[in-house]
């Protein structure tokens, strides 16, 4: 029998309208299928170490009636300085300009009769800042000695860090993860259940960032012994987040 042209297309219709609800309602079953049961357990690790490096900063500060008499003054003293920490052993690639400025300076006068003169420039100011990598650490009181010696005259910020960081990291990471895992086990064998695989694993590093541990404007004056310097120790912190899954 031959289905009129109406009646075919009805019917092409209702089994299109019956597929899509079908692939809905197979869509909202497998939303609906049980989740995995996890256990979400985090671990912190830490691990110290005698840093192997100190970043010290120096700076050598000149003033002059002219910008051209403060800028030489400067630029002669600097000259020392760096002559004499080659001397110490410290490497090209261990010392870099981190900071130059020059800086009128003013005087301001008092007000006549409520007028205020504009400040008139009295002299300049010429600033230049060293950081250093200080690579052996029994030189490190030694070389601020004899840099406030030479012409340093501000500065003296020092930074304790580690050239190579990464055994001490490790260590922090298998702590962090032994503590996890501590805080799992305990945790389902007092719910009485069974700790299974491992889902995920993320971590969370944290390394120290370089505390100054001293800042001065240095005296002409200084003892003439070195400078007496600690270095202690470097804490290097990792917390992990782990997800284990659980077995009936």
């Amino acid at each position: 029998m031959r289905l009129a042209p109406s009646t075919s297309r009805f019917m092409l219709a209702a089994l299109a309208v019956g597929s899509i609800a079908a692939t809905s309602v197979s869509a909202e079953a497998q939303d609906f299928r049980p989740r995995e049961p996890v256990i979400n357990v985090s671990g912190d690790g830490e691990a110290s170490v005698a840093p192997d490096m100190a970043v010290l900063t120096l700076a050598v500060v000149r003033n002059g009636q002219t910008a051209e008499a403060a800028l030489a003054a400067n630029s002669a003293a600097m000259k020392e300085v760096l002559a004499a920490l080659k001397t110490d052993g410290i490497a090209d690639r261990d010392i870099q300009t981190s900071n130059f400025s020059i800086y009128p300076q003013y005087r301001h006068s008092e007000p006549k009769n409520g007028v205020i003169d504009p400040p008139k420039v009295v002299g300049y100011e010429v600033s230049n800042t060293l950081t250093l990598k200080v690579r052996d650490l029994g030189k490190l009181g030694g070389l601020i000695d004899r840099s406030v010696k030479l012409g340093v005259n501000q500065g003296g910020q020092i930074a304790f860090t580690n050239n190579n960081p990464d055994k001490a990291m490790s260590e922090a990471r298998k702590a962090a993860v032994a503590e996890a895992l501590e805080k799992a086990n305990t945790l389902t064998a007092a719910a009485g259940v069974k700790l299974g695989r491992i889902v995920e694993i993320s971590e969370n590093a944290v390394r120290p960032m370089p505390q100054p541990m001293m800042r001065m404007a240095m005296a002409k004056d200084m003892a003439a012994e070195a400078v007496p310097v600690a270095s202690g120790e470097n804490t290097y912190t990792v917390t992990v987040n782990v997800t284990f899954a659980l077995e009936q």
